[in-house]
């Protein structure tokens, strides 16, 4: 059945390339045939700038490791010292404690009385990945706030995990703070690479840490990719930024062709491994195809909506690629069908030199 089934998909239409009444006709034909097209991008993550390579994140840790003496002891003056002088080493601290930046700020201040901002934290971790082992002299407002964090930090280690309600787990209940420096000390001291447990932390369950980092290079991959399509064809168009004012557009659109002016083609591109945020785009590009008819209805020319799209999240619910199909008329592209973007929509008639 499967190798009818690949035969089939291989000798059918694109939707993009089908009448309306073709697409409504056989609306789940059309669908196998995008799903077939779509590929997962979880699998490899682009670096982004302030990426720490492992050797490098190792290498701090010894210098955390020798400051608290092979973690026999901590005092946040002399682990300030080691920070100031191998910044990556704070980062380590904190992979230790399991917090993002934010949380380790959040409960810092409630331990100390001292105000340390999310933006504050978020800032220093990423200047520190931007240069892990170039000095830091803070000045006294940043010193005062990471000293604070440094002091939250050694209460929390040495404290070990409190107890709690037989429903609920503590933050630090892991195998290497659940009996504070001791079971640091142990782990770090047994043979067992401890560098590597923490980095792989530091990246995140895995990697999440980090993919959410570069979530905006990752996305940036489709739209380059249209961008160079659009601009080797000589066509005029106009790329939005994040959370833009356009007129007549409740939500700014991708990309508009020719300009927001003269709305021609309209363009909403997505990568997206999660089903959720693939439905909310779907509902966007639904309500950009009324927006369309409504223009039409009131004397205005219409749009002609297309849906570039890439990411697992789009192969997971059949009915939100039918909507997806219906509401754009099946113009529908993903990575492997881009290269047919101009030709079989609208954004031919703005060409205006050969590609």
């Amino acid at each position: 059945m499967k190798v009818n089934l690949n035969m089939e998909l291989a000798v059918m239409k694109y939707p993009f390339e089908a009448t309306l009444e073709e697409l409504q006709a056989d609306l789940d034909t059309y669908v196998d045939v995008v799903f077939s097209c779509l590929e997962s991008e979880f699998m490899v993550i682009p670096k982004g700038r302030g990426f720490i390579e492992y050797p490098v994140f190792a290498r701090a840790y010894e210098a955390l490791k020798q400051a608290t003496k092979g973690f026999i002891s901590l005092n946040a003056d002399v682990i300030l010292e080691t920070v100031q002088e191998v910044p990556l080493a704070l980062i380590v601290l904190r992979t230790i404690l399991g917090f993002t930046p934010p949380e380790w700020a959040y409960i810092a201040s409630q331990r100390t009385g001292i105000e340390i901002s999310q933006g504050f934290s978020r800032t220093l971790d990423r200047r520190i990945r931007m240069a892990p082992f170039t000095p830091i002299k803070f000045s006294p407002l940043t010193k005062q706030r990471v000293i604070a964090m440094l002091e939250t930090a050694c209460q929390l280690i040495q404290e070990g995990v409190p107890q709690v309600e037989g429903d609920r787990i503590h933050r630090l209940d892991k195998a290497d703070t659940h009996s504070g420096l001791d079971g640091i000390r142990n782990l770090a001291s047994m043979g067992v690479p401890y560098a590597m447990l923490l980095y792989e932390r530091f990246l995140g369950r895995p990697f999440a840490g980090h993919r959410d980092s570069v979530s905006e290079l990752i996305g940036n991959v489709l739209e380059n990719a249209i961008e160079e399509i659009l601009a080797g064809a000589g066509i005029s168009y106009r790329k939005t930024k994040r959370a833009e004012k356009i007129p007549g557009f409740d939500q700014a659109p991708d990309f508009i062709i020719p300009d927001e002016f003269n709305p021609q083609v309209i363009i909403e591109a997505k990568i997206t491994e999660d089903d959720g945020t693939a439905r909310d785009k779907v509902t966007r590009v639904q309500h950009l195809g009324e927006l369309s008819a409504e223009r039409q209805a009131n004397g205005k020319p219409g749009f002609e909506v297309i849906a570039c799209i890439a990411g697992r999240g789009f192969g997971i619910r059949k009915e939100d690629m039918k909507k997806l199909l219906l509401a754009s008329r099946g113009k529908v592209f993903t990575l492997k069908t881009l290269d047919r973007l101009i030709e079989c929509t609208r954004l031919r008639e703005f060409i205006t030199r050969q590609f």
